[in-house]
């Protein structure tokens, strides 16, 4: 074998340039800890004479990435283009017939076909390396593959897209709604120009399966993810929630109960007291509860150039260790099929916000819809009382069934003194 490892580039983007910048700075150091040395010998782009500000001498070049893998001089193609289908799947899977190692920073390739691409990769005796495509430069899948590798997993959640968090920060902290934040964020970099995976909880929801797989040893399933994204939170929601003692935060929620497995990517009321509710602005956070470790929270930045870049070289040399683990924890022909709960099973305490019209008899009508469903009040907050105006109430309710929960919000929306839909936000007393 030689001491070198050659490889290529697909992509030429942030994390693409990134990774080229990091082997350049870095390559002596990371040979120094592995015994072996980097070599980039190609690289895949659609304009090879675009100004990147990274010269690409030297290096062969290829405007078709799938080609690249197929038939360039390199031992590993790093995939860096991004999507489930198209140019980045079919690279992926020109390398693997080509038997060369892949790593990807591709959440959603993975997400959607991971558990057939491992088995092709394991197939062939290659690797399928996907450190960076969850939270950035925070090294949760190594946590989960080899620290946690002894324990059984109960549950792991968190803070899984940084665009969300920084939009919840700002309006927190200044007091804005929604559009303006979004509009900061994609000022300052921290939101695309069309943000709808981001925002939507797609991209949480990406990541959040495949943590799940790693956790319970399943086959990934993204379809069953329940997914919620952050567009109806309010700066009035965000202030009351704080007035209650709970903080707002998109979180990716992976458990085991008696029904199953639970998915579920929603925005969530979490205590000032507990650790997540303090990670802030772009930062990611995640928590593995294990039955011998306990709890285990790993914070840091989940996107961007360096994190992300530092990811995939940690992929590229536990690769040039020939540190060989399967690719979701276990061998992909043995990861079960799962049993994903609906959200209708799920149990948990609920925030509600009503905006009532102050009149006799609203109350009463509240307290008889919440008692026709079975479902019981734990506190109410309410502001102004202004008689005959609307005013803002909120309830938060008892830990319950969510399709309770569900039909006391449909009821409520139907009585004569409530003027909008209500507001339903999930409490998770972390």
């Amino acid at each position: 074998m030689s001491n070198s490892l050659k490889i290529a580039v697909a992509g030429l983007g942030t994390v693409g340039l990134g990774t080229l910048k990091l082997l350049r700075e870095h390559g002596d150091l990371m040979e120094r800890r592995c015994g072996r040395r980097f070599e980039v010998t190609a690289v895949s782009a659609l304009d090879k004479n675009k100004n990147r500000g990274v010269s690409l001498d030297g290096f062969d070049f290829f405007e078709d990435a799938a080609e690249m893998a197929a038939k360039a001089n390199c031992d590993i193609v790093v995939e860096l283009i991004g999507g489930s289908e198209g140019v980045a799947r079919a690279t992926v899977e020109a390398a693997l017939r080509a038997s060369r190692h892949v790593v990807t920073a591709n959440k959603a390739l993975i997400a959607v076909h991971g558990t057939q691409l491992a088995l092709k990769a394991e197939a062939n005796g290659t690797t399928l390396a996907f450190e960076a495509a969850v939270a950035g430069g925070i090294p949760i899948i190594k946590a989960l593959r080899e620290g946690l590798a002894s324990n059984g997993i109960k549950s792991i959640y968190g803070i899984l897209n940084g665009t969300c968090n920084y939009i919840l920060s700002r309006m927190r902290d200044e007091g804005i709604e929604f559009q303006a934040a979004l509009i900061d964020a994609q000022r300052m970099g921290c939101a695309e120009a069309d943000p709808s995976f981001d925002i939507d909880g797609v991209d949480a929801a990406h990541k959040l399966a495949i943590l799940a797989s790693l956790a319970f040893g399943h086959q990934v399933d993204f379809d069953n993810v329940h997914v919620e994204g952050i567009r109806h939170i309010s700066k009035m929601d965000i202030h009351l929630a704080e007035e209650l003692g709970y903080r707002i935060k998109l979180l990716g929620i992976a458990s085991k109960n008696e029904n199953g497995i639970e998915q579920r990517v929603h925005p969530c009321l979490v205590p000032h007291a507990t650790s997540i509710a303090c990670v802030e602005g772009v930062f990611n956070a995640i928590v593995a509860e294990g039955d011998f470790v306990d709890t285990l929270m790993l914070e840091g930045r989940g996107a961007g150039e360096g994190p992300t870049a530092s990811a995939v070289c940690a992929d590229l040399v536990n690769i040039a260790r020939s540190f060989d683990l399967p690719t979701f924890g276990i061998p992909a022909d043995q990861l079960k099929a799962v049993n994903t709960t609906t959200m209708d099973l799920h149990k948990g305490a609920y925030y509600v916000r009503l905006m009532v019209v102050d009149q006799p008899g609203v109350f009463a009508d509240v307290a008889a819809v919440l008692r026709d469903n079975e479902v019981s009040m734990e506190s109410i907050l309410q502001h102004g009382r202004l008689p005959g105006e609307a005013v803002t109430v909120v309830m938060t309710l008892h830990e319950t069934e969510e399709i309770c929960a569900s039909r006391v919000v449909d009821s409520l929306f139907n009585l004569d003194g409530v003027l909008e839909k209500p507001v339903m936000i999930r409490i998770e007393n972390l």
